[in-house]
């Protein structure tokens, strides 16, 4: 597919292998600490509408973090959220990196070499209220990451503003801390990114995946006629 976008969403999925037990509550695998809630609906419309391909984490950032380095204490979580995953003590992490985290990264590395995007897309969800902070306010709809190629980022905060949406400057969180797919992606390779974190509560049914879609649509468009 040719297309100047390429759209990336590292927390799509909530699947856990059959073989790996977390000693978790099922329910808790419909919830934010296993997914990116309604990153798979929205990036799929948001795809059909640009004409671009998108890659999606097809394991649930339980059994691994693709949006971390693969030396960091994260990348296999003992906890998220205030929830104890027993299942991932003393696991081998070197047989989870092969298995899941460096197939995905080369599968990106593979379609960016192929396809040489203008723009890359890095849609995440974030919840609106942490259950072990739960008086932290996260009034934002929407939130632009960056760590420091902030191009797409400037534009994205100016559009975004301009068309009456709360918006947050490297906020629920930095792009500073937390960018890792990007940095080795996009920034390693001088290629403009667009980090994106949708609130889940606005894109948990199909409404309000059109509405975003609808939103953001024009924004990345916008974006990259700027390089």
């Amino acid at each position: 597919m040719t297309s100047p976008f390429l759209l990336i969403a590292d927390h799509a999925s909530n699947h856990v292998p059959e073989d790996i037990h977390l000693g978790l509550d099922p329910a808790l695998l419909n919830t934010h600490i296993a997914l990116d809630i309604g990153v798979a609906e929205l990036g799929a419309v948001i795809c059909e509408r640009l004409g671009c391909p998108g890659i999606y984490g097809d394991v649930s950032r339980l059994v691994i973090d693709l949006n971390r380095e693969d030396d960091t204490p994260g990348l296999i979580p003992l906890a998220s959220d205030g929830r104890v995953i027993p299942g991932n003590a003393g696991v081998d992490a070197a047989a989870r990196i092969s298995r899941f985290y460096q197939p995905y990264h080369t599968r990106i590395a593979a379609q960016i070499a192929a396809q040489r995007p203008q723009l890359l897309i890095s849609l995440h969800s974030f919840t609106p209220q942490l259950a072990c902070n739960p008086q932290e306010l996260r009034p934002w709809q929407i939130g632009i990451l960056y760590n420091e190629d902030d191009r797409a980022a400037q534009a994205a905060l100016a559009a975004l503003t301009t068309a009456g949406v709360i918006v947050g400057d490297n906020l629920p969180y930095s792009g500073k801390v937390l960018n890792a797919t990007m940095n080795r992606h996009a920034e390693a390779n001088g290629i403009p990114y667009l980090g994106l974190e949708v609130r889940q509560d606005l894109i948990g049914d199909p409404a309000g995946i059109v509405h975003w879609a609808d939103v953001l649509e024009p924004v990345i468009r916008a974006c990259v006629t700027r390089f």
